[in-house]
């Protein structure tokens, strides 16, 4: 009878004791989800530290969220860096990379098509930026090997470059002013082709070479602008890039304008028979401005469409220069 008592005591202080500690621990609930909706708010606003994009060759790269040592290993980049407000992150450059004059001041770490690995992994770079338009796959296995992000862009026309602007200025976390810098490049084009569009289209011919005569094909940049800046090229269905010519041939094709690099040697004698030589219409002009996929590349649109066309850019002050 008294351990009856006892068991039934005990069951009853026992009951008591979980209803208090249910209640303890249901007042105690608001603030523990509270706590823990703030710990999870807190880490989402902490920064990522690490992202996946995709770049211009359709390659899956981690990349950082915010890189603050690139190495550019190709002049156009180089150029687009500074042109975003993004020089004090660059970390090191090719020997080539010489636009803006700050880019100079910038350690090098090779050539364009050799960069030195070991420069590259000294200079503790945390992404590495390249342009098929000068390396090819092998520059960039051995960094990636090596844990440092290889980001490639690839672009075709001169569109393709205002869009590799936009898609960089998103890869290093400086979108607003990509946007601008397209935005106002996008708006020169326009401003060009509009100017250009009910022209009449003289033939060009470009030269970027002359032992043995190189000039620009189909798939090149140069190309590109020149039809952009209302003319055409001689040479404008050769599927290469950059075909080798004949003298026969270019003569054959009595360009109306010819194109000298800037600082390159006088005309060809035997091309003193063409149109372009008879009239006087031979030109020298900046080769980085038609080359270099970068913001650069309008400025050479521009000078094109004043050396086709001056009567319709002379009006806004341009004068075209021999």
């Amino acid at each position: 009878m008294n351990a009856c008592r006892f068991n039934t005591a005990d069951r009853e202080s026992s009951t008591r004791l979980l209803r208090i500690v249910s209640q303890v621990l249901f007042s105690l609930l608001p603030a523990v989800l509270a706590v823990s909706a703030t710990s999870c708010s807190s880490r989402k606003d902490l920064p990522a530290i690490s992202r996946t994009v995709t770049d211009e060759l359709g390659r899956a790269v981690q990349v950082p969220a915010q890189p603050q040592r690139i190495v550019s290993l190709a002049p156009s980049i180089t150029e687009i860096l500074f042109a975003l407000g993004a020089g004090d992150r660059v970390a090191g450059v090719t020997s080539y990379c010489d636009y803006p004059p700050e880019a100079r001041q910038k350690p090098p770490v090779g050539d364009t098509l050799k960069p030195g690995v070991e420069k590259i992994v000294a200079l503790k770079a945390d992404l590495v930026i390249i342009s098929t338009a000068s390396q090819v796959e092998a520059s960039f296995r051995k960094l990636e090997e090596l844990g440092i992000a290889v980001y490639v862009t690839n672009p075709r026309s001169i569109d393709g470059v205002v869009e590799s602007i936009d898609k960089i200025g998103e890869l290093i976390d400086a979108r607003e002013r990509a946007q601008e810098l397209a935005d106002e490049l996008r708006r020169r084009i326009t401003t060009v082709e509009t100017r250009v569009a009910e022209t009449s289209r003289p033939s060009v011919l470009v030269i970027l070479g002359t032992e043995p005569l190189i000039t620009a094909g189909a798939g090149s940049f140069i190309n590109d602008l020149i039809n952009r800046a209302g003319a055409r090229s001689i040479s404008a269905e050769d599927k290469a890039d950059y075909p080798q010519y004949s003298i026969e041939t270019a003569v054959a094709r009595q360009p109306e304008i010819i194109l000298l690099q800037a600082g390159g040697n006088e005309l060809i004698e035997r091309l003193r028979q063409t149109p372009a030589a008879r009239s006087n219409r031979v030109y020298h002009i900046d080769d980085d401005l038609l080359l270099r996929p970068g913001p650069r590349l309008v400025d050479g649109l521009e000078q094109l469409g004043a050396k086709f066309h001056p009567e319709l850019f002379e009006p806004r002050g341009a004068k075209t220069e021999r």
